[in-house]
């Protein structure tokens, strides 16, 4: 056989075997170094990938049976440091295997072609292997900054078998948490089942008592009867008399004093809601599927309409949501109310772990935009976990507005009463509320809600949201 024939033949092979250490390293990091290369390093890489590999399957097998698990991992700072830490070294790690089989590969034995291709493929090979594990590490890490947003502790006691946590909502922002909110609601969840009952506030209320012995209460024991005072004017006060406070948000802890004075429930937590993360949080979800009574302004609070959200079972997107929520053109704070409700319980039940687990570095950043919060996070996971519960639950609500209450002059003994009514039907102490007019029963719509103004609107007090939207 001639000998140039020989050389071209012993160049292929040696060009396949390094091909082959190539695969043996993108299959099973280190075990090119064990077939031809230092062994010791070959066993301990091996070893690493098979652990690292075992722990990822089994992982996986157990979030698909139980996938809230996977959200009480997304939701540990501890284990996204962890995480984060491991794809860092995991990517180097790699990166120097992928290196050294190319160096045992004898490149420079090869033909120059066969070099080249040897080269190109080496640096694809080694540029997504490490590139991917830095991106996994890089969402590790944007996730980690948003769970140390909050603050160190772990969950508090229920009070009554319940947390109630107070939601609040407005256009401020990063410089401007707690002026003016735009919407109040309580959601009390129970602590088991997370049946969830959302106390609706208006914005407009006026002569309140405050939670009794409370900074707020020492200043205006007749309530807040002050002229042109209203419940979301309470924060601004605060803001304006800050050293009564010792918070680093005294308009909020005025707000909550405000609403337990009205409802007679004790606020566990309190989540504040910028209204532009609202729209990227929507939006991370995939948006959001609501039934569009009415034709809906998008536009308007001071400014022209510059379209409609058209009436049907739509699915919107940050932008229409956020205005299906918010708009008041040709309708009232309490339809607007209304319509609210259906899109935090439409949120609460349509949000898969899956979603979750997907679009987690999105989210992680638009609830960073989105929410300011005193819930520690060590209470996360297990708020997860009564989310999950409350999927499978009816949501109930009650709205302190007419015509069951007068806002102007409430009376806080009814007050009282309609909520202690609402969280004694979730819990199954009393009967389920008949619908009460046969006007809301007949489907009469106003400002995009099921009801009307002097009628009531049906989803500002149910005990199943989603049927009222």
């Amino acid at each position: 056989m001639p000998q140039i024939a020989v050389d071209e033949r012993a160049a292929r092979v040696r060009f396949r075997r390094a091909l082959t250490l190539m695969a043996f390293t993108l299959l099973v990091p280190g075990s090119a170094q064990l077939v031809a290369g230092n062994r010791d390093i070959g066993r301990v890489a091996i070893r690493v990938w098979l652990v690292s590999l075992g722990t990822l399957v089994a992982g996986a097998i157990a979030i698909a049976l139980q996938p809230s698990l996977g959200l009480r991992l997304a939701l540990n700072a501890d284990v996204m440091l962890a995480a984060r830490l491991y794809m860092l070294v995991g990517a180097v790690a790699w990166a120097a295997l992928f290196i050294d089989a190319w160096r045992i590969g004898q490149p420079l034995t090869l033909r120059l072609p066969h070099r080249r291709a040897i080269v190109g493929v080496n640096g694809i090979l080694c540029f997504s292997v490490a590139g991917t594990l830095l991106f996994g590490a890089h969402l590790a890490a944007a996730q980690r900054d948003f769970l140390t947003q909050f603050v160190d502790g772990d969950l508090g006691a229920a009070n009554d078998g319940r947390f109630n946590v107070l939601l609040l909502g407005g256009d401020s922002g990063a410089d401007r948490w707690g002026l003016r909110p735009d919407s109040m609601t309580v959601a009390s969840v129970d602590a088991t089942t997370g049946r969830t009952v959302m106390i609706g506030l208006p914005r407009n209320m006026q002569n309140f008592p405050f939670r009794e012995g409370s900074v707020m209460d020492k200043q205006f024991p007749k309530g807040f009867d002050c002229d042109g005072c209203y419940l979301n004017g309470v924060s601004t006060w605060a803001e304006d008399h800050t050293d009564l406070f010792d918070s680093d948000h005294p308009g909020i802890e005025a707000t909550k004093m405000a609403i337990e004075g009205i409802t007679g429930l004790e606020i566990n937590y309190w989540v504040m809601v910028n209204m532009k993360g609202f729209k990227r949080l929507v939006n991370a979800f995939g948006g959001v599927t609501l039934n569009v009574r009415q034709r809906i302004p998008v536009g308007g609070l001071g400014s022209d309409v510059t379209g409609y959200i058209e009436p049907g079972t739509r699915k919107l997107n940050g932008h229409d949501a956020l205005w299906y929520a918010r708009s008041r053109e040709g309708s009232d704070d309490y339809s607007r109310m209304a319509r609210q409700k259906c899109v935090m319980t439409a949120l609460l039940t349509q949000i898969s772990p899956k979603q979750a687990l997907t679009n987690f570095q999105e989210i992680a950043e638009a609830s960073s935009a989105m929410i300011s919060t005193d819930i520690p996070g060590g209470a996360l996971s297990d708020f997860v976990q009564l989310a999950m519960r409350a999927r499978k639950e009816a949501v109930s609500t009650v709205s302190l507005v007419p015509p069951q209450v007068n806002t102007a002059h409430p009376d806080i003994d009814l007050v009282h009463k309609m909520v202690d009514n609402a969280i004694d039907r979730a819990e199954g102490k009393k009967k389920p509320k008949a619908t009460k007019t046969k006007k809301k029963s007949t489907g009469k719509v106003n400002g995009g809600s099921l009801g009307s103004r002097n009628d009531g609107y049906t989803a500002n007090e149910t005990d199943d949201v989603a049927a009222a939207c």
